[in-house]
This record gives structure tokens, C-alpha cells and sequence, in this order.
């Protein structure tokens, strides 16, 4: 049997990774991506602060009697249905158990919730057979268009 750590072709390999899924607000993925990198530098081949951001979806949810929105929120009654903005914010980091305590730890201290809803999966990421200088037209660098235009 064939895994894909013994896979291997021109165009490069693939490594274990855990990738982790938060969902939270839209606004707080800087503040979670900062703290996380204060203990992981989130890096994909050459480049670092690697992270995906969903485009804004919605969460909801039926907070229980003795939930935090129960006792913070004044007349919200247990049961009822809370709907919110969220993003899903994607990162991958090695597959090391210190590693992943340390950058749980690090999003659960800055997260809104007091039980952020994260998604913890087995995944490999692709690593490239690097060649900045690559004659590929595909590549942003060859093909008149350049990279895209950034967002903030």
C-alpha cells in the first residue's frame, strides 16, 4: 500500500498537517491569527501567517439554562434561537501535539467565546518543488496579470 508520505513527483510532495477550522466573527480573525503567531509562525513553503477566511456565513444556536448567554445576556430565555455573522478561519500547523496545545491555547485565550466551535482534521498540504524563478506561463509572475489586487 502506497501512502502519501512516500509520494513524491516533479511538481513536489505532500506532508501531514492538522488543519484547524474556528469559526468567528469577521473582525476578530486578525486578533486570532496575531495571537496564534506569537506561538506558531503558521508557515507554507516560504511564506508565513498562512490562513484562510471564509466569506461571512452565519452560526447559530440554542443556548442551554446556565449557558454564558443565558446568565449575560438580560431576558434571553434558554431555548430560544441566536443566529450571528461568523467566518470560518482555516490554518494548518505540523502535526505535533505541543504544537497544537500551544496554538489551541493561544485561540482560546483570544476568542470570543468561551467554547470557540474548532474543527481539528488529519490533512496533507502540498509543498511545491520551489523555483521562484520558474519559466512556467502560468505563474503570476509570467502571465500579464500579476498577482491579484489585495484586500486591506
Amino acid at each position: 500500500m502506497t501512502t502519501l508520505a512516500n509520494y513524491k513527483a516533479t511538481s513536489g510532495r505532500f506532508v501531514p498537517v492538522w488543519t484547524l477550522e474556528i469559526q468567528t466573527l469577521p473582525e476578530d480573525t486578525d486578533r486570532i491569527l496575531d495571537a496564534v503567531m506569537a506561538v506558531h509562525p503558521l508557515g507554507y513553503g516560504r511564506y508565513q501567517r498562512n490562513a484562510s477566511i471564509s466569506a461571512v456565513g452565519r452560526e447559530t444556536a440554542q443556548p442551554e439554562a446556565g449557558s454564558t448567554t443565558t446568565t449575560h445576556v438580560p431576558g434571553f430565555a434558554a431555548g430560544s434561537t441566536e443566529t450571528y455573522p461568523m467566518v470560518e478561519l482555516k490554518i494548518s500547523v505540523e502535526r505535533d501535539v505541543d504544537v497544537l496545545g500551544r496554538v489551541m491555547d493561544a485561540i482560546v485565550a483570544v476568542h470570543h467565546y468561551e467554547e470557540p466551535v474548532i474543527f481539528l482534521r488529519e490533512d496533507w498540504a502540498s509543498r511545491a518543488a520551489y523555483d521562484p524563478n520558474r519559466d512556467n506561463p502560468h505563474r503570476w509572475w509570467n502571465n500579464g496579470r500579476g498577482l491579484p489586487d489585495r484586500i486591506a
